[in-house]
């Protein structure tokens, strides 16, 4: 539902670098589905960002937000 502050395999904390890889990865995809050439992969912005550890990369990748569908139900 939210991003783990920690990586669960290694304990490094990955929390503060989601929001930024969601917003860099957004501009990513469009550029992709435009037909552009995007300048930056997911694996350049991940490695920008200090994520290195293929553990605290899968933490953010395969990460879903379902906090909205879940905050209708109080």
């Amino acid at each position: 539902m939210i991003i783990p502050v920690r990586c669960f395999t290694c304990g490094k904390i990955i929390g503060d670098a989601f929001e930024e890889y969601t917003k860099r990865y957004e501009i990513y995809k469009k550029a992709f589905d435009a037909g552009e050439n995007p300048k930056e992969t997911p694996k350049q912005i991940l490695d920008e960002l200090g994520i290195d550890r293929y553990c605290c990369r899968r933490m953010i990748l395969t990460h879903v937000e379902l906090i909205g569908e879940s905050a209708p139900f109080e």
